[in-house]
């Protein structure tokens, strides 16, 4: 599964889930700026930096690391430096590495240990974050991605409910039922998005008037651009599914140049 664009996406739009996550109140994604940064005239990218919007706030550098790669830590602390080096940031600076299990953390940590024995550098194992009727809506909507198909399932109906239950805000219960959505794709690559919908009940949330309300006043709001957005921001997770263009063009009932623009360069 490709993880990093559901990683980036989640923080993006609910940037508060990566301060629960880290321990920290959520109330703190208020003043940050979440973001991907590529290093300059370098091969590098981080997965995810939060800036803060003064400098009393440390910087919090994110990498998603879903498989085993024992030079995650010289290229993740590489890239930091020279982030460091091109920016000149007054601010501290913090980590984090998001791991599915402790199995996957293979990688040699001796050059860098005062870095987690200070920690200025954390990790965080899914699979160890506990039940997921007990964590946050966010973080259990993390937990997803890890659960096998069984699992999900159930998961992912529970997440549905609390998402209906606990977000008030109609605009956020979209775009975390549209991440779930994401999650499903991945997790079922066989069956087409009106089969999960189907599967889940969200075809039936979707026609509801409060459903349909919210779509149009984000249109005429220039936040959600309607239905089209949503089929448009599951494109990416549906390639990396292993889906075909075509395929792809077929469920969503997008046309196939539609498809190619949604897709990532």
């Amino acid at each position: 599964m490709k993880t990093d664009s559901i990683f980036y996406r989640l923080f993006q739009e609910f940037p508060h889930i990566f301060f629960e996550i880290i321990g920290e109140s959520s109330d703190t994604a208020t003043q940050y700026q979440f973001s991907s940064v590529e290093i300059k005239q370098t091969a590098f990218r981080i997965d995810g930096v939060f800036l803060p919007e003064t400098k009393e706030k440390p910087i919090h550098f994110l990498e998603v690391q879903f498989q085993p790669d024992t030079e995650i830590y010289s290229r993740l602390f590489t890239e930091i430096h020279l982030y460091l080096r091109q920016n000149k940031p007054e601010n501290d600076w913090l980590a984090v590495v998001i791991y599915p299990t402790r199995s996957i953390d293979t990688a040699p940590t001796t050059h860098y240990r005062e870095s987690f024995a200070s920690g200025r550098v954390t990790r965080i194992y899914l699979d160890e974050l506990g039940e997921s009727a007990s964590l946050p809506i966010g973080i259990a909507t993390i937990k997803l991605i890890i659960e096998n198909e069984d699992r999900a399932i159930q998961l992912a109906k529970e997440l549905i409910t609390r998402t209906n239950q606990e977000i008030t805000s109609v605009r956020q219960q979209q775009q975390l039922l549209q991440i779930i959505e994401t999650i499903l794709v991945y997790k079922f690559p066989r069956m087409d998005i009106k089969e999960i919908e189907e599967m889940f009940g969200l075809s039936d949330l979707k026609q509801t008037r409060v459903y349909q309300q919210a779509f149009t006043e984000g249109e005429q709001k220039g936040e959600l651009k309607g239905e089209l957005r949503g089929k448009l921001l599951a494109v990416p997770a549906m390639l990396a599914a292993g889906l075909s263009i075509e395929q792809i063009a077929q469920a969503l009932s997008l046309s196939v140049d539609e498809v190619k623009q949604a897709a990532p360069k």
